[in-house]
């Protein structure tokens, strides 16, 4: 059997609102670009950012630290993540804008529309390990259509060869599970790394600011190890303002 392969997502507002209305998005949250990452560009961000979205290239130094990370962290582990978080693991060829989306949105707080493939996704997920929540994925053609539609929505045409290298990640914010003060009190964040091409997710540090402090670590550990200019970033902003 051939292994599923869709259409890569642009890393465009327009694409991803569209993807999430589509999905059940019942709130004013929407995504908007990130135009760079120096604070006066950052600045132009709407407030109430929920969730940051990267797309990078997959290659090269950025590739082997990925991979030398995830070893590090199977074998020493990492700070306690919040195990509320939901991850699930990629396993569809080109489908990690629609993990983005996933774990942006349910990630975030935002409300879905009732019986909308948003809301009866995370139903079914409910009590599913990382790669059976794929599977659900894999069995359903819900988000196969959502995501497709999305794609062929976008400003460049489909490419011919849909092999890329390009690769979407998303960071969110999580309760310090070592700082919490009672089930309900949260004594601190931690800024959250999503991506279903890694084992897991991963904790990035303390959050104060989610934009700023994904921004820095960006800069940090994405940008500063490559060459190419084909990153692109947005944010998922609460749309109340």
């Amino acid at each position: 059997m051939s292994e599923s392969r869709w259409i890569p997502l642009e890393s465009n507002p327009d694409v991803f609102n569209s993807w999430a209305i589509n999905a059940g998005l019942a709130s004013k949250a929407q995504f908007e670009d990130i135009y760079g990452l120096d604070p006066e560009l950052l600045g132009m961000v709407s407030e109430g950012v929920k969730a940051v979205t990267l797309l990078f290239p997959c290659s090269g130094t950025i590739a082997t630290k990925r991979k030398e990370e995830d070893e590090k962290i199977a074998a020493q582990g990492q700070y306690p993540i919040d195990p509320t978080i939901f991850w699930m693991k990629q396993t569809i060829v080109n489908a990690c804008g629609t993990m983005g989306l996933l774990h942006a949105l349910i990630n975030s707080g935002v409300a879905f529309a009732d019986e909308s493939p948003l809301a009866r996704f995370i139903e079914e997920c409910k009590d599913k390990t990382p790669l059976e929540r794929v599977k659900v994925l894999e069995e359903t053609s819900l988000f196969e259509q959502i995501h497709t539609s999305a794609a062929v929505s976008g400003q460049t045409t489909v490419p011919e060869d849909l092999d890329t290298y390009l690769h979407f990640t998303c960071f969110v914010k999580a309760p310090d599970v070592t700082a919490r003060g009672t089930e309900t009190q949260v004594r601190g964040w931690r800024v959250i790394e999503l991506d279903g091409g890694r084992n897991g997710p991963i904790d990035r540090g303390e959050c104060t600011n989610l934009l700023q402090d994904v921004a820095k670590f960006v800069k940090e550990h994405y940008i500063k190890e490559s060459k190419s200019v084909n990153f692109s970033m947005m944010a998922l902003c609460s749309g109340q303002n």
